[in-house]
């Protein structure tokens, strides 16, 4: 089992996260962070420090964010590893809890 990143953190990318992650599993993108499942070890220390609640358990995933398993793997193959905790995006607070915002995320640098 895995941990996915959902689609609250697009435009959020805090990375609070990053920090306690054991096995270094997560990637960036500009506007999104993505978990490798393969590399993901199931340990949960990445969920409660998620300040915006994206990061879900493979299967806690909400039945509507169903494909962000795939595009986080699908992204996970592209982007670079990210180890250290960076600021976040100056508007992060204005886009938590925003819906659909699926058509925002970037995939490419």
């Amino acid at each position: 089992m895995t941990f996915v990143v959902g689609e609250n953190c697009i435009k959020c990318k805090h990375t609070d996260c990053v920090e306690v992650c054991p096995v270094d599993c997560f990637y960036e993108g500009p506007n999104f962070l993505v978990i490798h499942p393969d590399e993901c070890i199931d340990c949960a220390l990445c969920e409660p420090e998620c300040p915006v609640n994206a990061i879900f358990s493979e299967d806690e995933l909400p039945e509507d964010q169903l494909d962000f398993l795939e595009i986080n793997a699908e992204l996970a193959e592209k982007w670079p590893n990210i180890t250290e905790m960076k600021d976040s995006p100056e508007d992060a607070e204005e886009w938590d809890g925003v819906a659909n915002k699926r058509d925002k995320l970037i995939r490419e640098w």
